[in-house]
C-alpha cells in the first residue's frame, strides 16, 4: 500500500474522499505544528537531517532516507495492509468478524486506550525537547531527531482513529493531546512516567531501552484488537518502534563500552576521573528507569484489563501464538505478591492477571538486551554484572507500592530503604555528574570521550557522514 504524499496529510487510507474528516484534520494540523515548533527539539528548525521517512507500509523497502528540515517533515496516517476476513480472536466476541467501526457498547473503553496510548507520543517529545543541544555525536543527534519525528506520527497515528471515528468527543481529546504537557502542574500527561524528565543522554538511552520497550507491548496488546482500525494502525506502528528500541540498546551498551575502555586503559574502577561513566551509576540509572517503565503496566490484578480483554479490545503480546482458548474464564496464571520479607507467586485468574503477563513478557524481552550488555563487560575482561531488578523494588502502583524492597527482592523498612536506597538508584550527586559530561560534539565521525563509537553508521552510510546539517 503505498502512500499519498501529494496531499496536504499523506495518507494511506484515502482521505480524499471523506472531505469533513479531511477538514477537521486539516484544521488539526496547525494546532500540531505550533506544538511542534514550541516544544518539540529545540533549536533544530532550521537543521538538515538525515531522516527516513515511510513510503509505503509493506515489509520490504517501506522507508526513504534523505536530508530534510524536521518541521518539513510529512507527517501522515498509515495503517497496515488489512487481513482479509480478520476475525475477533480473543474474549467473549472470538471468532466474530473484526469491527470496522467502533462498537457503541464498547465506545468509551476504545476511546479510553486510544487517548492514553496517543498521550505518550508527544509526551516523550517533549520530556527530549533539549537532549539536542548536548548531542554526543551527530550520529546520536540524528537518532534522537528520528525518534522524536516518528513519535509525532504516533500521535497522528491515533489522532486519525479518534476524528475518524468518534466524532466530537475524537475532536475534543484530539485537541486535549496538544494542551497536556510532559510535567506541566495544571496539565500533565495521563501517565506518570511520562512527566519525569529526560535531562541527559544516558536517561535518553534508558528511557528508548525500557519506556520505549514497554510501548512495544502496549502496541502489541493493541494490535491483536478486534477494532480493525486500531489493529491496524499498531501494527504499522510497531515497525517504527523498533528503532527507537534499537537506540536505547545500543546507545547504553555503547556507554558501557566507554566504561570498560577507559578502566581497561589506565587500569582502574575510578571511571570518573577520566570523564566515563561508572558501571555502578550505570546500575543506578537502569534500576530507575526498569522500574517506572514496569510501572507502566499497571495493577498486577485489574478487572479493567480483564474486561478489555473479554470485549476484544486489547489482546495478549502475540495472542493468536498462544496455545490456549483465548477466554481465559477458567485458566489461572502465577502473579507475584509480599509475603512476610519477601517475594512469592501464587495462582490467580489469568483473565484480571492480564497485565501481569504482559509485565512478564516485557520484562524477558529487557533481559535480552542486558544479557547484550553484559557480554560486552564480559569480553572487556571486568568482574562486573549489570542486573534488573526485582519487579517489587521502587514500585509506585499495585501490590509492590505500599512496601520498600531492594533491588533482590527482599522487603525492608523504611528506615532501612531511606539509608540504603542511594545505593540503588541515582543520586543528586551521580545525575550532577552525568549532566557536567553533556557537551555537544557536532564534528562528524567525532564522538563524546564517554561514549564509544557506534559500530556502523545508518542505512549503509559511513559514521563520518554528515547526519546534521547545521544552517
Amino acid at each position: 500500500m503505498s502512500i499519498d504524499y501529494q496531499e496536504k496529510i499523506p495518507n494511506n487510507v484515502n482521505l480524499s474522499e471523506d472531505r469533513r474528516l479531511q477538514r477537521a484534520l486539516e484544521k488539526w494540523q496547525p494546532g500540531y505544528q505550533q506544538w511542534w515548533s514550541e516544544l518539540g527539539p529545540e533549536g533544530s528548525h532550521q537543521m538538515d537531517v538525515y531522516l527516513r521517512t515511510a513510503i509505503s507500509v509493506e515489509p520490504g523497502g517501506w522507508a526513504n532516507y534523505g536530508h530534510v528540515k524536521m518541521p518539513d517533515y510529512r507527517w501522515g496516517i498509515f495503517l497496515a495492509p488489512q487481513e482479509e476476513d480478520r476475525k475477533v480472536n480473543f474474549g467473549a466476541h472470538k471468532g466474530d468478524a473484526a469491527w470496522q467501526e467502533v462498537p457503541g457498547e464498547y465506545r468509551a473503553e476504545l476511546r479510553r486506550l486510544i487517548v492514553t496510548q496517543g498521550d505518550t507520543e508527544p509526551a516523550s517529545v517533549e520530556q527530549q525537547r533539549h537532549l539536542g543541544l548536548t548531542c554526543p555525536s551527530l550520529y546520536d543527534l540524528r537518532n534522537l531527531f528520528q525518534v522524536n519525528v516518528e513519535e509525532g506520527r504516533h500521535l497522528w497515528a491515533m489522532v486519525y482513529l479518534l476524528h475518524a471515528h468518534f466524532g466530537r468527543d475524537g475532536r475534543e481529546e484530539a485537541e486535549a493531546m496538544l494542551e497536556r504537557h510532559s510535567g506541566d502542574a495544571d496539565k500533565p500527561r495521563i501517565l506518570e512516567a511520562f512527566n519525569e524528565p529526560t535531562p541527559d543522554w544516558l536517561s535518553f538511552f534508558m528511557f528508548t531501552y525500557f519506556t520505549d520497550r514497554d510501548g512495544k507491548y502496549q502496541l502489541a496488546s493493541l494490535a491483536e484488537s478486534g477494532f480493525d482500525p486500531l489493529s491496524r494502525t499498531c501494527r504499522f506502528m510497531l515497525t517504527e518502534e523498533a528503532h527507537h528500541m534499537f537506540v536505547g540498546e545500543t546507545g547504553v551498551g555503547r556507554v558501557i563500552q566507554r566504561a570498560c575502555e577507559i578502566m581497561n586503559e589506565h587500569k582502574t574502577d575510578d571511571v570518573r576521573k577520566y570523564g566515563g561513566i561508572d558501571l555502578a551509576t550505570i546500575q543506578r540509572y537502569l534500576n530507575f528507569h526498569f522500574s517506572v517503565s514496569v510501572d507502566l503496566f499497571g495493577q498486577e490484578i485489574s478487572t479493567n484489563a480483564a474486561n478489555y480483554f473479554t470485549m476484544g479490545l486489547k489482546g495478549r503480546f502475540q495472542e493468536t501464538r498462544i496455545d490456549d482458548d483465548h477466554l481465559l474464564k477458567d485458566a489461572t496464571y502465577s502473579v507475584a505478591e509480599v509475603k512476610g520479607d519477601g517475594v512469592v507467586f501464587s495462582d490467580q485468574s489469568a483473565l484480571t492477571a492480564v497485565n501481569e503477563r504482559l509485565r512478564d513478557d516485557y520484562i524477558r524481552d529487557c533481559q535480552r538486551g542486558v544479557d547484550k550488555w553484559n557480554r560486552v563487560i564480559e569480553e572487556a575482561g571486568i568482574d562486573f554484572k549489570m542486573t534488573i531488578p526485582n519487579r517489587a523494588f521502587h514500585r509506585g502502583i499495585g501490590t509492590f507500592s505500599a512496601v520498600k524492597a531492594t533491588p533482590d527482592g527482599r522487603i525492608i523498612t523504611q528506615a532501612d530503604w531511606d539509608h540504603k536506597h542511594a545505593d540503588w538508584l541515582p543520586t543528586d550527586e551521580d545525575r550532577a555528574y552525568v549532566t557536567s559530561l553533556m557537551k555537544a560534539v557536532t564534528e562528524p565521525g567525532k564522538v563524546a570521550n564517554w561514549i564509544a563509537s557506534p559500530a556502523k553508521g545508518i542505512n549503509g552510510t559511513p559514521t563520518d557522514f554528515e547526519y546534521v546539517r547545521f544552517n
